[in-house]
């Protein structure tokens, strides 16, 4: 735990490289009295594809670009619709490992969702949350100097038609869910709040 307040930005609809680079630059000339900060934001339509990502799991995306990034894990998709939250954390003065973060970004999302009655569940091997075995959320993390950046990515209301151009996270056939085809329409909005929340709650 910190006694460092985190500063929340909410930055709307930003392409993917921007962003990228901002979080590495931050990452870079943060020091141990720079508060965490957590970017909440959606990307217009862009696959990224992790350090261990293979090309082969890029199927077809057609006139979605894709970037190869530096985060952990395969290749995945982000969309207007959903939350991405770009966690820039220094693990050092939180006192956590990296481990033990995913489990909490993880616990998270669970949080979030259990507050709209949708049951969900993490799963050690394969980071990320799932709901009646589809994917609703990923997680991929990038650690430098101590200090963690990239984040998570929750579907709220979106177009999933592009992860069929992909293998999601390197499984083929992988179903991906999102939260309004489980409860209906909800404001994007009220999502945010009880997302912040929970990060809150669990690293804080």
């Amino acid at each position: 735990m910190t006694s460092v307040a985190p500063t929340i930005q909410l930055l709307g609809q930003v392409p993917y490289e921007l962003i990228w680079q901002r979080m590495r630059d931050f990452t870079d000339q943060r020091d141990e009295a720079t508060p965490d900060e957590f970017w909440f934001l959606q990307h217009p339509p862009i696959f990224t594809q992790g350090l261990a990502g293979l090309a082969s799991h890029l199927l077809a995306p057609g006139d979605i670009p894709v970037i190869k990034v530096d985060r952990g894990g395969q290749v995945t998709y982000h969309g207007p619709g959903q939350w991405v939250v770009y966690t820039l954390l220094d693990l050092r003065r939180l006192g956590v490992g990296i481990r033990e973060l995913v489990s909490a970004l993880e616990r998270s999302i669970i949080h979030t969702l259990a507050d709209y009655g949708v049951a969900a569940n993490a799963r050690r091997e394969a980071p990320g949350v799932y709901v009646n075995h589809a994917k609703i959320a990923s997680v991929g993390l990038r650690v430098r100097r101590g200090c963690c950046f990239h984040g998570i990515a929750l579907n709220v209301d979106m177009d999933l038609a592009p992860f069929q151009r992909i293998n999601p996270c390197g499984y083929p056939g992988l179903a991906i869910t999102q939260l309004t085809d489980l409860v209906g329409s909800v404001d994007m909005e009220d999502v945010r709040h009880h997302l912040q929340s929970a990060l809150f709650a669990e690293l804080y």
